[in-house]
């Protein structure tokens, strides 16, 4: 399928002789829908790699039906599996004239179970020597194939099953990605932190600088927020006890769309008590280390035609170094909020904007594109860190993000754990509220007074699953490792 015409058609039986050739079956008291098929020994990949170590062995098979070639008494049918195509053999003297006349009954994109012997032909083709086989399913719209495969980027993720159906090299991605996430689960359980699972409604979206979905519970008539961050119901069971923790699980941020950004993504975030920063940069470099071994073999990879290798310590730089390293103002000697905007307007930044926006942008406008090798941005400005403890300058906060190519991948701190300050910091999100920043963070009372019974010392890190992904899978856009990205309703 390529070309905007080309797009699958959803009136229902939009083919009549698929609807035709059910009915057939089911006047031969065949269900077209099938039955329970058991037993199944073999997948398609496994009999083409190994057909001669297999030759003569009773083999049980099933898969999609992708090409059927009839010569006369015998036939030649493409099985498709999960792992790939096998050439199926009928014969007609083998099967019997009642099953061989089915043949005239499959479509492309038919299920069919089959039982044989491996056997490779004159021509070298792995191949089944079929003894039976039946009709698991009828397919009533045709595989992609027909139109040439699904290659339109739009119709690929809005129709991810065809996407799926059509190009092998996408099942791949999607199998490396959960790689990928074993590897992120196996790196963590092996250092004694527990997996948890934690609300995904929330009272106030709370734990990150963002906006949230809305939602309303109609049985307690109660307003509530679909979660922005896991951050801190997690530090809540630091409070009650728990010292490794960390959840794996969906979070939700009412903003746009673009290559890096989908309004529902995969987080990983994790705590350690008596930690702190130093140990979430360690713990970054063996997460993202093991997930390129997992999902590639090997820490070296390619993005974008550029070489990367995460298997070596990551580089160190202060945001502050960052931009002065890369033309822009020391922002050191910034000492009011006056002298950011003043750099600001000079840069060509917005300048009217909220502080918070305005800093990052900044950072964005002159350092962010030329990190490219792994490095840890250290030192944040303290007001874009709420939830962070403080550095020794307290205008910076004991933050770092890891970034690779341009692209931060994760966010961490040595986390706040003083209540005083911890309101302090609330009570100055909440005047940035006040002035108009919509993604300041709310002041959360409920989670102060679980802060108020004392937390320990915390080393805590947030990592995009979608955005290491991406990286290490080489996708252009985050939706290509995304199995179903938001889309707009078909008009």
């Amino acid at each position: 399928m390529a070309g905007g015409d080309t797009e699958p058609r959803t009136e229902p039986f939009s083919e009549p002789q698929r609807l035709e050739k059910l009915r057939e079956l089911v006047s031969l008291g065949i269900d077209p829908f099938g039955h329970r098929f058991t037993g199944i020994t073999h997948h398609a990949e496994e009999i083409a790699a190994h057909c001669d170590d297999l030759a003569g062995q009773a083999v049980r098979i099933a898969g999609r039906v992708r090409a059927v070639r009839l010569h006369g008494g015998s036939c030649f049918l493409d099985l498709h599996d999960e792992s790939g195509r096998i050439q199926v053999y009928v014969r007609k003297d083998a099967v019997g004239d009642a099953s061989f006349r089915l043949l005239d009954l499959l479509d492309l994109g038919d299920f069919l179970g089959v039982d044989g012997t491996v056997f490779r032909t004159r021509r070298g083709e792995p191949s089944v020597d079929a003894t039976s086989f039946v009709p698991l399913a009828k397919a009533l719209r045709p595989p992609p194939e027909k139109y040439h495969g699904l290659q339109e980027t739009e119709l690929r993720y809005r129709y991810r099953y065809l996407d799926l159906m059509a190009n092998p090299e996408v099942r791949r991605i999607f199998r490396q990605r959960t790689a990928i996430v074993q590897a992120f689960r196996r790196t963590l359980d092996a250092r004694g932190f527990l997996e948890v699972e934690t609300p995904v409604l929330h009272h106030q979206a709370t734990g990150a600088a963002a906006r949230p979905f809305e939602t309303h519970h109609n049985a307690l008539d109660l307003d509530l927020s679909l979660r922005i961050a896991l951050e801190l119901h997690l530090k809540r069971l630091l409070v009650g006890g728990f010292e490794r923790v960390y959840e794996i699980g969906r979070v939700f941020r009412n903003e746009g769309i673009s290559t890096r950004h989908n309004p529902e993504y995969t987080l990983m975030e994790c705590y350690q008590a008596y930690g702190d920063r130093e140990d979430m940069m360690d713990l970054t470099e063996a997460l993202v280390r093991e997930s390129a071994l997992a999902a590639l073999g090997q820490t070296r990879f390619t993005y974008r035609g550029e070489e990367f290798d995460v298997g070596e310590p990551w580089r160190r730089v202060t945001f502050a170094q960052a931009i002065r390293d890369h033309g822009g103002p020391d922002i050191d000697k910034l000492r009011a909020e006056e002298d950011w905007r003043g750099v600001a307007r000079e840069a060509g930044v917005d300048s009217a904007q909220p502080i918070t926006k305005l800093m990052d942008d900044l950072f964005e406008h002159y350092a962010q594109p030329h990190l490219r090798q792994p490095t840890f941005l250290l030192d944040h400005p303290a007001a874009m860190s709420p939830l962070a403890r403080a550095a020794a300058d307290p205008r910076y906060a004991l933050r770092f993000e890891p970034m690779i190519a341009g692209m931060e991948i994760g966010n961490a701190y040595t986390e706040q754990n003083s209540p005083l300050a911890q309101r302090e910091a609330f009570e100055q999100q909440a005047n940035e509220r006040q002035r108009g920043d919509a993604e300041a963070h709310p002041l959360d009372e409920d989670f102060l007074f679980a802060l108020e019974h004392g937390m320990p010392p915390t080393g805590g890190l947030g990592i995009g699953i979608d955005r290491i992904c991406m990286l290490l899978l080489d996708a252009p856009n985050l939706r290509e490792v995304i199995l179903f990205p938001l889309q707009r309703p078909r008009a």
